[in-house]
């Protein structure tokens, strides 16, 4: 049997601090995924549904976008994205008696956890300005209300779009067409705050923003470099392709600050060594280093393959440099004029030690590279992975097998959204084309991104805000600038599964759109439909959920949308125009618009047809063509960067614990470090809290200090336990989004202009 949601938030003051776990799955994974299930589905409704997850005929995880292979297991999927579906699939409803219940100022005391435990959301809901209580409001009065707010604006400009990665391609690309045919470029979207940076370098060094990988290449990679990343609790379903590779001989190097679970054994419950033999060990050298030291690590990988290519040669594919790069000549000359000194000092590791690693990379016939946050949220991400490719260029490893570039994705269709044309600074020839095929103008202006966007609510210069999933006010940096920023917003508007945050945190007035997820039957037009979404390596396929909805009269986000278009661009001059009704009743017209806009998606429906995988044009990988101003992939000159933490201070990454996906908080453990019942930690080096003059288990106050544009300035996140734990001097880790409040708006990634989470210089104060 499901059981009730929870009526009070967990006392954390019972937090109880274990050991550290040493692998990572194994069947306590299998138990724990099976425990959260049946609480919010029931036993069979869980079976019914976990075995539909990540199917060709099925619907795909609302987890992580780790891809799946041709052939699938009946079991295709991890702990985690067990979680989501439960999350999502539970038989737990929010509906207008509970809002009754319920007073906002009640609702803002509890925290994410409890917000989002409490169920699926079934009615639109309305609160007032000056209201205490959200009321249910019908669709048609609902939507009539947010046409009429965007209609009435004095400048498109005053409206921010945001979307999070759950948006499928068909809904994000009608998103879009709403956003641009209002006027305006303003879609935020978690991108912004995750892989932008990313995407800014790639886009630099060879032409496009994606990986560059495909799974077989993971397979078949001779060295896989996993940098900054924890795939046991992000993403575990890549544990198995990396146990692959490791059975074809691949070796493995792990490159983190905090020693993690997953990074070292897995034990896969789907085979016999898993389960009875002790799983399979996956890093076969650790690399524990300084926070922000990725781009001296790599620079010192380069350095070393120069300088051993200069002793006795055939370290460098010749070949592959002269006809496919540029800027070898100024790469070359920058990184052998580089001491080793700074490199060490930025890295915390001997240039013995940096040059052991890098011996490991000359060997490597095939290499692959995997980043994830921990080396994007950083002031200098950008040349930190201008580095990392240059050291790939220098032996060819981009665009054969077995090697390449793998930015792995968060959110499952966060890098489809961006695809479909979710981003504030769209090609022209993507306007272009959209132009063409609605017979309008879109915007050619940069919209805002994350950060700009909260600036301008902040200033008083947004009156609507529109978030198509997410949970924007616990995702962003700054939570107390968000939090004023929303409230100084005329209307928010939230599409939403789930009750979370951004409900409770709003404008003068407010809006709540329940929709469907990935799990539920999608009826439209006397038909079951289907959407698509893209996963982090650039391959498109079907999702079709099977359960009933959590209400009769739900609509989904196309419809939402489509309903949406009808009503703001009736009568508008210069508008988009489209047979709206048509496009709710019939996705597939959607993925024909689609395929007309975007190269790529040429024969969209008969693609996906039978739970097909089809993979998007990436001219890198599958030809060596590279799509940048000068055709060529191109080598960059850095100046080394790297954090320099002031006396007496320690400088604090944000990170997700295992039970966590994003903003979404399944549990208030952390098993594999060994936390439970509680989330308000820091765990920090042993040496560190004595020389600070702690102890273990003292509370104390974070209070982030930043030198910014309007001098120096502090916030401050209250009540955190010290926890020692294995991390390199004066480096420090604690979750978000409760440390979110300690990261200044206005520090930011150079060029992709991402928060820098994983570079916050805090002290510590005794409460």
């Amino acid at each position: 049997m499901a059981t009730k949601p929870p009526t009070e938030d967990i006392d954390e003051s019972k937090l109880r601090i274990g050991e550290r776990e040493r692998s990572a799955v194994g069947v306590p994974a299998v138990m724990h995924a099976l425990k959260i299930s049946i609480e919010q589905m029931g036993v069979l409704r869980s079976a019914q549904t976990l075995l539909r997850v990540n199917q060709k005929s099925g619907f795909d995880c609302p987890g992580c976008a780790w891809p799946e292979e041709d052939h699938r297991h009946a079991a295709e999927f991890c702990e985690n994205g067990a979680k989501a579906v439960a999350e999502e699939a539970t038989v737990r409803r929010v509906g207008p008696d509970f809002f009754a219940r319920h007073s906002i100022a009640e609702l803002r005391e509890h925290d994410d956890y409890w917000l989002g435990q409490q169920g699926r959301l079934t009615t639109p809901m309305l609160l007032e300005e000056g209201g205490t209580h959200y009321r249910p409001i019908g669709w048609d009065a609902a939507l009539e209300e947010i046409a009429g707010a965007l209609r009435g604006l004095d400048d498109p400009d005053q409206a921010v779009f945001y979307t999070s990665g759950r948006t499928s391609n068909e809904a994000a690309f009608l998103y879009q067409l709403l956003v641009r045919g209002l006027g305006t470029n303003n879609l935020p979207d978690c991108s912004n705050m995750c892989h932008e940076s990313s995407g800014s370098a790639l886009n630099q060094t060879i032409g496009i923003g994606k990986g560059t990988v495909s799974i077989t290449d993971i397979h078949e990679a001779d060295l896989l470099i996993v940098a900054g990343q924890n795939p046991g609790t992000n993403h575990p379903r890549m544990l198995s392709a990396l146990e692959k590779a490791k059975e074809k001989g691949a070796t493995i190097i792990a490159v983190n600050p905090l020693p993690e679970a997953g990074l070292f054994n897995f034990k896969n419950p789907q085979t016999p060594k898993g389960v009875l033999l002790g799983g399979t060990k996956l890093a076969d050298d650790f690399v524990q280093i300084r926070l922000g030291g990725d781009q001296a690590l790599f620079q010192a990988i380069g350095k070393h393959l120069l300088e051993r290519e200069a002793q006795e040669g055939g370290v460098l594919d010749h070949d592959f440099i002269d006809g496919h790069t540029a800027g070898f000549a100024e790469y070359a000359a920058h990184v052998a004029a580089l001491p080793w000194e700074p490199l060490e000092e930025a890295t915390g590791l001997t240039a013995d030690r940096l040059r052991e690693i890098a011996e490991i990379v000359r060997r490597s016939e095939a290499t692959i590279v995997c980043w994830a946050m921990g080396l994007t949220q950083h002031k200098h991400s950008v040349p930190t992975l201008r580095e990392i490719v240059n050291v790939l260029l220098l032996q060819g490893n981009i665009g054969r097998p077995g090697a390449g570039v793998c930015p792995v994705r968060g959110h499952s269709n966060v890098q489809g959204d961006r695809t479909v044309g979710i981003y504030e600074k769209p090609a022209e020839a993507f306007l272009a084309a959209l132009d063409r095929e609605f017979g309008f103008t879109a915007p050619r202006k940069h919209g805002y991104d994350t950060v700009e966007a909260i600036r301008a609510m902040r200033d008083g210069r947004v009156r609507v805000f529109m978030g198509m999933g997410g949970n924007f006010v616990s995702a962003t940096p700054d939570t107390r600038v968000v939090e004023q920023g929303m409230s100084n917003v005329g209307l928010t508007v939230q599409v939403s599964t789930k009750l979370n945050r951004s409900h409770v945190v709003h404008g003068r007035r407010a809006i709540i759109l329940p929709t469907l997820g990935r799990t539920d039957r999608d009826r439209r037009g006397g038909v079951e439909q289907r959407v698509t979404v893209e996963d982090s390596m650039g391959a498109v396929h079907g999702s079709r959920g099977r359960l009933a909805p959590p209400a009769e009269d739900l609509l989904s986000e196309v419809a939402i949308l489509t309903r949406l278009c009808e009503l703001v661009f009736a009568d508008r001059p210069g508008a988009p125009r489209a047979d709206w009704r048509g496009l709710e009743s019939d996705y597939s017209a959607i993925r024909g618009h689609i395929s007309r806009v975007i190269p790529g998606f040429e024969d969209y429906d008969a693609r996906i047809d039978k739970g097909r995988t089809f993979f998007l044009p990436n001219g890198p990988r599958d030809e060596r063509r590279f799509a940048t101003a000068n055709g060529k992939a191109n080598f960059t000159a850095n100046p080394l960067e790297y954090p320099v933490i002031p006396e007496g201070r320690l400088l604090l990454q944000t990170l997700r614990s295992h039970d966590q996906y994003n903003t979404t908080i399944y549990g208030k453990d952390d098993r594999y470090r060994g936390i439970h019942d509680g989330r308000r930690v820091v765990l920090i080096n042993p040496a560190d809290i004595r020389e600070l003059g702690f102890a273990e288990g003292d509370v104390v106050d974070l209070v982030s200090e930043w030198n910014g544009p309007a001098g120096f300035e502090e916030r401050r996140a209250e009540e955190f336990r010290l926890v020692p734990y294995d991390t390199p001097r004066r480096n420090a880790a604690a979750y978000y989004p409760e440390t979110n409040v300690l990261v200044p708006l206005d520090s930011t990634a150079d060029v992709s202009g991402t928060p820098t989470s994983k570079a916050v210089v805090v002290r510590l104060e005794r409460r």
